[in-house]
């Protein structure tokens, strides 16, 4: 099938029919109403208005999730804006199902009819004056609705799902993806959608896209200002990178899926084949095969909204990392999982669990004479000292005892009382405290064998070969 022709019939799925439009706005416009007389219940004068990929028609037919902010005055200070719009959007939600959800600031999600519905609070700010970041929202609708084609509102759909399918879409912190807003820049900024991923496909060094000009006479300077390898100033403010969320991972990856989808388009980018989870007796047959080592710090559920979850993870397994490697624990790949409720399981595949009991310690070069003496006084007579003080390549080095030479012995140790001594996050550190276990390969099949889901990730992770590399040839 060709290009053109695969895209045509991905396009035809994705494009809303007329009667999901006319059930989206019919729900947009009760709920409207609804958050509406609740800020007037309250006495609030709110502006409510939906946002997101359906103000801009730019939403899948497959993702039915609709975008309502109301913009509250900027004299509600910010720190009641939580209580006040948490209490405003429960009193529109009435009977419907109800999650607090987390950004910034909390939010409510709620469910009608198989419609997601999320009633989001922000600022009626003016440009430059934001003081959360959803204030931003309002004005990204406006700035799309006038500046892209209604003719290219197709070609972001398939941007959409061609990132879904590949897994990079979305900038909540569990995924660290593309943005919805980001993705229509990039169609604004390339055209189309083969525009962006032959752009993608041709990267070599930092992509910089400034679609206003607003950095026309000083790139220089917005070199400077944003770090990113993926730069894409907001027109709506320019001191802001839209692309700051995007991890330097999925840019990676959708990179290298650009790159194989130019080669052999397929309809798998868009609509992974389902991943079959290996037969436990596989999973241990690559256990004993493989020279290296899998290793998993398992721990229960943490109460906590999805961006806090994932962030508290984040932020646990660098944490991890450093432990390991700073005890010489070579780590090949690491990764975390969660369901989000009952089990989060850290993955890290090591270059060995077991170290040698002796380790070398450098001491410093011979030219610093100062530091030298120092050295030779501490480890001159030193009982631990199995061999040394001697001078190898210009340094004076010995060589000791090994504090830890078993990765889960390191670990059972400093995780005893929860670890926030080596920098675990807080609500990790009290779900460590009640449940943790490390495991090693095979004693990993427990987990493995009770959670079905979990066992599909450890496929993938074993396997580590994307899905789309499959349709590849070199």
């Amino acid at each position: 099938m060709s290009q053109d022709a695969l895209t045509h019939k991905i396009l035809q799925k994705i494009t809303p029919k007329p009667e999901e439009r006319l059930k989206v706005n019919a729900l947009s416009q009760l709920f409207e109403q609804k958050i509406q007389q609740a800020c007037q219940s309250e006495g609030i004068d709110a502006t409510v208005r939906v946002e997101g990929s359906v103000a801009k028609d730019t939403w899948l037919s497959e993702n039915q999730d609709i975008d309502i902010f109301m913009r509250l005055p900027t004299t509600i200070a910010r720190k009641n804006l939580d209580e006040i719009s948490l209490r405003i959007a429960k009193k529109a939600a009435g009977d419907a199902k109800q999650i607090e959800r987390f950004a910034e600031h909390p939010y409510l999600e709620i469910f009608v009819d198989g419609y997601r519905i999320d009633i989001v609070p922000c600022y009626d700010a003016k440009p430059g004056e934001w003081q959360s970041a959803t204030d931003r929202t309002p004005y990204h609708t406006n700035y799309i609705c006038t500046h892209l084609c209604q003719e290219r509102t197709g070609e972001v759909r398939l941007l959409k799902k061609f990132m879904q399918g590949i897994g990079v879409y979305g900038a909540e912190i569990k995924v660290g993806g593309f943005s919805g807003y980001l993705c229509e820049l990039l169609v604004m900024q390339y055209s189309s959608f083969e525009g962006v991923i032959g752009a993608f496909a041709d990267y070599s060094k930092r992509i910089i896209i400034d679609i206003k000009g607003a950095y026309a006479n000083g790139t220089k300077n917005l070199e400077l200002l944003f770090g990113e390898p993926l730069i894409v100033v907001d027109p709506v403010d320019m001191n802001r990178n839209v692309a700051s969320a995007v991890q330097p991972q999925k840019l990676y990856e959708f990179i290298g899926a650009a790159r194989a989808y130019l080669k052999a388009p397929s309809q798998n980018f868009f609509y992974p084949p389902p991943i079959q989870a290996l037969l436990p007796d596989k999973v241990e047959g690559r256990f004993t095969a493989q020279t290296t080592t899998q290793l998993c710090v398992v721990i229960g559920g943490i109460e906590a909204v999805p961006d806090v979850l994932w962030g508290q993870l984040y932020r646990t397994k660098r944490a991890l990392c450093k432990l390991l490697e700073t005890h010489d624990f070579g780590i090949l790949r690491d990764t975390v999982w969660s369901n989000e409720s009952t089990l989060c399981v850290f993955v890290f595949e090591l270059k060995n669990q077991i170290l040698p009991s002796v380790k070398k310690h450098l001491g410093p070069q011979l030219e610093r004479q100062g530091e030298c003496e120092r050295f030779l006084a501490k480890y001159m007579d030193k009982n631990n000292v199995y061999v040394g003080p001697y001078i190898e390549e210009g340094r004076w080095v010995v060589e000791m005892p090994r504090r830890y030479n078993k990765a889960t012995t390191l670990l059972q140790e400093k995780l005893a009382d929860g670890g926030k001594s080596v920098g675990i996050a807080e609500l990790v550190a009290e779900a460590i405290k009640q449940n943790c276990k490390v495991m090693v390969d095979g004693e990993i099949l427990e987990i493995y064998r009770e959670n079905a889901d979990f066992a599909v990730f450890l496929t993938e992770f074993l396997v580590g070969k994307p899905f789309w590399l499959e349709t590849h040839k070199i």
